[in-house]
């Protein structure tokens, strides 16, 4: 495993611990300040831009119904200076999938996408048919 990859795996546990200890300063530090970010979180419409996004993890973080939450099954994708990390969010309520985007910035990998959002059980036979593009 590259360094790289080392590295974005590092910054996506700094945000789930972030997330799991419910701190909104580490959270806040973990974004990026001089990329464009949004964040899709399950249920929400899109946020974009960093007044946004930062307020919404303030209430979440902050409000008293904050979910425990933990990484698993995780993946990284590393493009030059961008990556991505697929996931699964474990919560009391159940699963979520998450894809997080990060950038590679002088001070590290930052964040400048989060989105989640339910997943089908593994008992559903269902699965979205497949599309080929012509």
């Amino acid at each position: 495993m590259s360094s790289a990859h080392e590295d974005v795996l590092a910054a996506n546990a700094a945000f789930y611990a972030a997330f799991a200890e419910r701190n909104v300063k580490a959270m806040a530090q973990l974004w990026s300040d001089h990329a464009p970010i949004a964040c899709i979180h399950p249920g929400w419409h899109a946020l974009d831009g960093r007044d946004a996004v930062m307020a919404s993890w303030r209430g979440i973080l902050q409000g008293p119904g904050s979910p425990d939450i933990v990484c698993t099954d995780v993946t990284v994708h590393v493009c030059g200076d961008a990556a991505f990390v697929l996931c699964t969010e474990q919560l009391s309520g159940g699963m979520l999938v998450a894809t997080n985007m990060f950038v590679r910035e002088d001070d590290g990998w930052k964040l400048v996408h989060h989105h989640a959002g339910p997943v089908a059980d593994d008992d559903d036979d269902e699965r979205p048919p497949s599309t080929e593009l012509h």
